[in-house]
């Protein structure tokens, strides 16, 4: 107790002095605010502003496709035995060797593929190619393939 006693002018001079800081703190923050008002009001308006765009960026972002699970009963065919269509076969009038490249081709194969398998050069096997393309009358292996498939010429 007597070193409180002692220590009282202190504690109290201390305190005195904690609520002056205080009070100088609290004032110059208010002139602050009262000096700064439109800097600050205009940074606060600055800082909605982009929370505002943010927000806005990411709505318009977002992807407006939605997923639909649609359940459809599909009807399958049985399938056929395949069989090849003889008389369009005779009316492109095709050599075994041509007809041998289409069948290759509509398995989409290269031209080096063809004359691996036929045991052809490549040269051979473009000449064959731009025979069939004319007796065919197409002009790239697509049109040929999609053809062959239509006229059954190939499975």
């Amino acid at each position: 107790m007597p070193l409180l006693y002692k220590a009282r002018h202190s504690l109290l001079y201390g305190l005195l002095m904690a609520i002056l800081v205080f009070a100088l703190k609290w004032l110059q923050w208010k002139f602050l605010i009262v000096d700064h008002s439109l800097d600050i009001y205009v940074g606060l308006i600055a800082v909605f502003f982009t929370i505002l765009g943010v927000w806005v960026a990411t709505q318009l972002g977002r992807p407006a496709i939605r997923t639909v699970i649609v359940e459809k009963a599909v009807y399958v065919q049985p399938v056929e035995e395949f069989s090849v269509n003889e008389t369009e076969l005779k009316k492109l009038n095709l050599s075994n060797r041509e007809y041998e490249v289409l069948q290759l081709l509509t398995k989409g194969l290269s031209n080096a593929e063809i004359a691996d398998n036929l045991c052809l050069s490549i040269s051979t096997v473009k000449t064959h190619v731009s025979s069939l393309f004319v007796k065919m009358d197409v002009k790239s292996r697509t049109q040929a393939i999609e053809k062959a498939k239509r006229l059954k010429l190939t499975a």
